[in-house]
């Protein structure tokens, strides 16, 4: 099944893709992918929560469809200002959100340092609190000079064995092909400079720290119990310092819980939505 974005959004920080699911008068559901990834993520959710839900989906600027190019900023400050950008153009004023990986961080920094106003959050083996990111990502953001000279097959090579890892039980090949897509080819320099963006991020996160206890909304924090980029320890953290946080911890599932455990994961967000269970099953790999 085809995942698509035809809709496009000029930004201060390029071109991004989008798209809108679901009926038009219903509750607004935002969803934000995380590093490296892409919307792609977030399909089998998305479609299941457009049974009850106006959802809107996007690639950041850099990321998955979106544009890239030398000298982007792709920090989470700057994607931050593009997803606020985003919410004034749809004119939604308290959507739900839920986010994944460094989109928990730009969700977060838009509600706690921009001001901007959510229904609920849902948090996905969020970044939030130090120290965030893989030992491989860090290696390469501080080497991306290095990095981006490697010879397009091992760099290929490279990026399918980080990708993979964000999984426990490993991708559908598939959905390996689809999650490296954007990155290979003329895409090559854009995935070294995200992961140089993130070496410089740490204040962004930083600035959130005494923030969490402040947050009044109803959050879900949703963690992959065998998630080796962000550790479940981060997820049991972050919960207790938000007031009245509800945490769910999914066996079975890595990083990339969307793809490792969809039905649970989908299961756990129409709860906190308060829609009852419509397990989504697992998603379809991308057509031939």
């Amino acid at each position: 099944m085809s995942w698509e974005l035809p809709h496009t959004h000029r930004s201060a920080s390029g071109q991004v893709r989008w798209n809108r699911l679901g009926p038009p008068d219903a509750p607004a559901v935002v969803l934000l992918h995380g590093t490296p990834f892409s919307s792609y993520v977030w399909r089998g959710v998305a479609r299941a929560l457009a049974r009850r839900h106006r959802v809107y989906v996007w690639d950041m600027p850099g990321y998955g469809a979106s544009e890239k190019f030398e000298g982007q900023d792709v920090s989470l400050a700057a994607e931050a200002s593009v997803f606020v950008e985003l919410l004034r153009m749809w004119e939604l004023t308290d959507p739900i959100v839920i986010a994944h990986d460094s989109g928990g961080a730009i969700a977060l920094g838009a509600h706690l340092l921009d001001g901007v106003r959510y229904r609920k959050l849902a948090l996905v083996d969020a970044v939030s609190l130090p120290p965030w990111g893989s030992d491989f990502s860090a290696l390469v953001g501080e080497h991306a000079d290095v990095f981006v000279r490697l010879p397009p097959a091992a760099h290929e090579a490279l990026l399918r064995e980080y990708v993979g890892s964000a999984s426990s039980p490993g991708l559908h090949p598939a959905t390996l092909e689809a999650l490296v897509a954007p990155w290979v080819a003329d895409g090559q320099a854009a995935f070294y400079r995200q992961l140089a963006a993130r070496r410089g991020d740490r204040s962004y996160t930083d600035a959130m720290q005494d923030r969490y206890p402040r947050i009044s909304i109803p959050v879900s924090v949703i963690w992959g119990e065998d998630d080796t980029w962000v550790p479940v320890e981060r997820g049991r953290e972050l919960a207790s310092r938000i007031p009245g946080a509800q945490l769910r911890v999914i066996p079975g599932a890595g990083h990339l819980v969307h793809e490792d455990q969809p039905a649970e994961l989908t299961a756990a967000l129409f709860e906190f939505l308060g829609e009852g269970v419509r397990p989504a099953g697992r998603p379809s790999p991308p057509s031939a």
